[in-house]
């Protein structure tokens, strides 16, 4: 009992706030705080994509076809990024299609991270034939290279920007799967599962009231990360022609359309290059942060 008659218990410092000691973790890492800002600058534009972007993605200047950047010799400040082969305004068509992008990731991490965490838990609970079908089954489809994978699916589907989602989500499918299933099982040998059990819970109620919340952590950082994966396979398969067909402004389908004139127009491939070189750059960067801050290993 202190002077006061306070007890001296009450006189500590009381825990923060898990969110705000989260921040503080992942705030010491400058790498993961740059990439946030860049991903809240990259929904920021998406979200106001209409409002920002001087032209239509697909409106046609036959006038000024592969016109260059405004600082370039012969370039015009009605078209800052230049033009492309066909007339469109670059930036326009970046700004949207830095929507397009992080739609794709939101769709293709979402259903993927759904049906993984089902099957995760099923693997982790149902332990025996169930498990060792469901994990083999993620082994042969790990065992692919994930872009071969990709483009399988979408021959199967038809080419086409939501068949390309369900690809890249197919794709990721296994990683969330074995993840969920890896941190179940490890839950399961606690004492509050246990405790769960005996106070009458059902396997439905243990699944995702009780162990999935403690599984979050690992497949928050995967979620994160995959966005990047999503990003990056879906200019790929835009690349490829089996992605967004034009005239859809996907940063790789820009590229795939402006391959001939990489010689002649270099700003016609420099900029959807680096538009997917930096949002993969800054989901990374922000998802190791995220690793860093929530493994209790890694914090200092």
């Amino acid at each position: 009992m202190s002077t006061s008659g306070i007890p001296s218990t009450s006189l500590q410092q009381q825990p923060p706030h898990p969110l705000r000691e989260l921040w503080n973790y992942f705030s010491q890492n400058r790498g993961a705080v740059i990439g946030l800002v860049v991903v809240l600058l990259l929904v920021l534009i998406a979200l106001s994509a209409d409002l920002i972007a001087p032209h239509s993605p697909i409106e046609q200047f036959r006038d000024a076809t592969l016109a260059p950047p405004m600082w370039q010799a012969g370039g015009s400040s009605k078209f800052i990024l230049g033009t492309d082969p066909v007339g469109r305004d670059m930036l326009s068509r970046l700004i949207h299609g830095t929507r397009l992008s992080l739609v794709i990731g939101l769709v293709s991490v979402t259903l993927s991270l759904t049906i993984g965490v089902v099957l995760g838990l099923i693997a982790g609970f149902f332990r025996g034939v169930v498990e060792i079908a469901l994990m083999r089954l993620m082994d042969v489809m790990l065992a692919l290279p994930s872009l071969l994978l990709a483009v399988a699916v979408v021959a199967i589907l038809g080419p086409g920007l939501m068949n390309a989602m369900y690809a890249i989500a197919i794709v990721m499918l296994p990683h969330y799967a074995r993840q969920t299933r890896a941190a179940v099982i490890g839950e399961m040998q606690k004492d509050y599962v246990s405790a769960s059990r005996i106070a009458g819970a059902g396997t439905v109620r243990l699944m995702f009231n009780c162990v999935l919340p403690n599984c979050a952590a690992p497949l928050i950082v995967q979620a994160t990360l995959g966005f990047s994966s999503a990003i990056l396979d879906a200019a790929a398969l835009g690349f490829l022609g089996l992605g967004a067909q034009p005239p859809t402004p996907e940063w790789g389908s820009m590229l795939a359309s402006a391959l001939e004139f990489i010689q002649s127009a270099w700003w016609v491939v420099t900029f959807p290059g680096l538009a997917i070189l930096v949002s993969v750059l800054a989901f990374n960067l922000m998802g190791d942060g995220l690793r860093d801050a929530l493994d209790p290993k890694l914090k200092r």
